[in-house]
């Protein structure tokens, strides 16, 4: 009897210097949900642990090529996307995949709609968010958020049900924003509204956090779960990644651990404060 089929992830993304963050994040947390992580890079940029220093645009016509590259040779089950930087990229990712939807051949899709990075550095000017909007939410599986993105994509305000709604009104199928509190992550199907508990955490480092919570989704996605399994599954390996986190990794926010780095090797943490 022939053994199951290695589940296979893609991320269309952002490459992080510093390792922390986009690409990087992304397939250790595909790697550590037990699948093979396939990447397209839209953009690089210069990073560490403080700043974000410089970044470079990949162009439309080779992120095309990658995507192509992968698709006709490797099969993937579930994709997701980061950091996109430009308008024309999402254009150029979005026609690809409505290609694959109009043929019935699109994985599910995870957009996380990274806005910043943690820095505080700007990744997402306002019409390329307003092309992923129009374009690339109505493909979507599920849009992962934290409570600040949300409330731009949103154009709103309000609780975690009220910004849930209001992002699947505007083309999501459905949302799952991070962060909203006590109450953990919350996410909304388009009918039901669900509750995810996020376990209780002490901070180390949190540089990557959403990049690896949006990747696990993906990859649970891809072994077969339904969305509220992916969730929870997302946010618990999440406040793992936190607890873990590489804080002795660069003067700044140094980056989570998803596949137990310091546990392998016995590193010792610098003291919480």
């Amino acid at each position: 009897m022939a053994e199951p089929r290695t589940p296979t992830c893609l991320t269309i993304a952002t490459s992080d210097s510093g390792g922390g963050a986009g690409v990087q994040a992304d397939v250790k947390a595909f790697a550590a949900a037990g699948c093979h992580g396939a990447t397209v890079i839209v953009g690089l940029t210069a990073q560490n642990t403080v700043e974000v220093a410089a970044t470079f645009e990949v162009p439309a016509w080779f992120i095309t090529a990658q995507l192509d590259a992968v698709f006709n040779d490797i099969g993937i089950d579930a994709l997701k996307t980061g950091a996109l930087q430009s308008r024309e990229t999402v254009d150029a990712v979005a026609a690809f995949l409505e290609r694959l939807q109009s043929a019935g051949a699109l994985p599910p899709l995870v957009i996380d709609p990274v806005l910043r990075a943690s820095s505080g550095a700007a990744l997402l000017p306002d019409d390329a968010l307003e092309a992923l909007i129009d374009r690339l939410l109505p493909l979507s599986t599920v849009i992962t958020p934290n409570h600040d993105e949300a409330v731009v994509l949103a154009r709103r305000d309000g609780s975690a049900h009220e910004l849930a709604e209001a992002i699947v009104a505007r083309g999501a199928h459905a949302a799952l924003i991070t962060g909203s509190g006590r109450s953990g992550d919350h996410l909304y199907d388009g009918a039901r509204h669900m509750n995810i508990a996020v376990p209780v955490t002490q901070a180390r480092a949190t540089h990557g956090s959403g990049c690896t919570h949006s990747a696990t989704v993906c990859a649970h996605l891809a072994r077969g779960a339904d969305l509220k399994t992916a969730a929870r599954a997302a946010a618990a390996a999440t406040a793992s990644a936190i607890t873990l986190g590489l804080d002795d990794v660069g003067s700044g926010d140094g980056p989570v651990d998803v596949i137990g780095l310091r546990v392998h090797r016995g590193a010792r943490r610098r003291p919480v404060p």
